[in-house]
C-alpha cells in the first residue's frame, strides 16, 4: 500500500523526517528546492510554485502547510502600511491556496503560522503552542488551523501524571528574534521545531494511532 505524506512551503523537510523514518513517501514543496524534484531517502523535495501543483491529493495521508507568514505575521505590523496592500493580498492568496489544497486531500492536515493577521480576515486558529511543549527549550507561539481528523498531541507539562513529560524549560527564551540578519535569517526562524514534528507524526500517523492495519 504506498503511504504518501506532503508538506508544502517546506524548506527545512523537518516535519517530514519522522514520517520519512517510518517508510512513508514524503514531499516537501518550496521555491527555494532545485527545479524538479531531488530525492534524499524517503524524501522528495520539489522545488515548484504551489500554483503549479496539480497532484492527487487523495492519494495523500497527511499535508501540512507553512505559508510564508512575513507579510500577515504581528511581529512585522510597523512595516505592514509601507509594505502596501498587494503583499498582503499575495500573503492572504498563498495562505487561501494552502486551505484550498488541504480540503481537497480530505485527511488530516494543519497550516501552521506565528501569529498574525489571519484570524482577522478569516478565522481564530484551532490550537496554539510553543516549541518548549514538546520538547525544544525555546518560544514561539505558534498557531495552527486544521482540519481533515487532525489529531493535536498533547503538550504534556510538570503536574501531569505522565512517565515521560515533553514539556521543557524554555532555557534558550525567544531564540528566534535573535537570529542575526543574513539570507538565511528566514529559513532559520521559520524552521520547525523537531519535537512537534515528532509529536505530530506520533498522533496522526495511520500505522502509530491505528487507522490502517498491517
Amino acid at each position: 500500500m504506498r503511504k504518501c505524506v506532503a508538506s508544502i512551503f517546506d524548506y527545512s523537510a523537518v516535519m517530514m523526517r519522522p514520517w520519512a523514518d517510518a517508510g512513508y513517501e514524503c514531499y516537501c514543496v518550496d521555491i527555494q528546492h532545485p527545479p524538479g524534484e531531488t530525492v534524499d531517502g524517503n524524501i522528495i523535495k520539489v522545488g515548484a510554485d504551489v500554483f503549479s501543483l496539480n497532484w492527487p491529493w487523495e492519494e495523500f495521508e497527511f499535508v501540512s502547510f507553512f505559508p510564508p507568514c512575513t507579510d500577515v505575521a504581528v511581529s512585522g505590523a510597523r512595516w505592514m502600511k509601507d509594505k502596501g496592500l498587494g503583499a498582503l493580498i499575495d500573503a492572504l492568496r498563498l495562505f487561501q491556496v494552502s486551505v484550498e489544497m488541504a480540503e481537497e486531500a480530505g485527511c488530516p492536515y494543519m497550516i501552521e503560522n506565528p501569529v498574525n493577521t489571519v484570524s482577522t480576515y478569516w478565522r481564530e486558529p484551532d490550537f496554539k503552542f510553543n516549541p518548549n511543549d514538546y520538547g525544544d527549550p525555546y518560544t514561539k507561539e505558534t498557531w495552527l488551523w486544521t482540519g481533515g481528523g487532525f489529531v493535536m498531541p498533547p503538550a504534556i507539562k510538570p503536574g501531569d501524571l505522565f512517565d515521560a513529560p515533553t514539556w521543557v524549560e524554555p532555557t534558550d527564551g525567544s531564540k528566534m528574534h535573535l537570529v542575526p540578519p543574513g539570507p538565511d535569517q528566514k529559513n532559520i526562524r521559520s524552521e520547525t521545531p523537531a519535537g512537534f514534528a515528532k509529536a505530530v507524526f506520533e498522533a496522526n500517523a495511520p500505522c502509530m494511532t491505528g487507522k490502517i492495519s498491517a
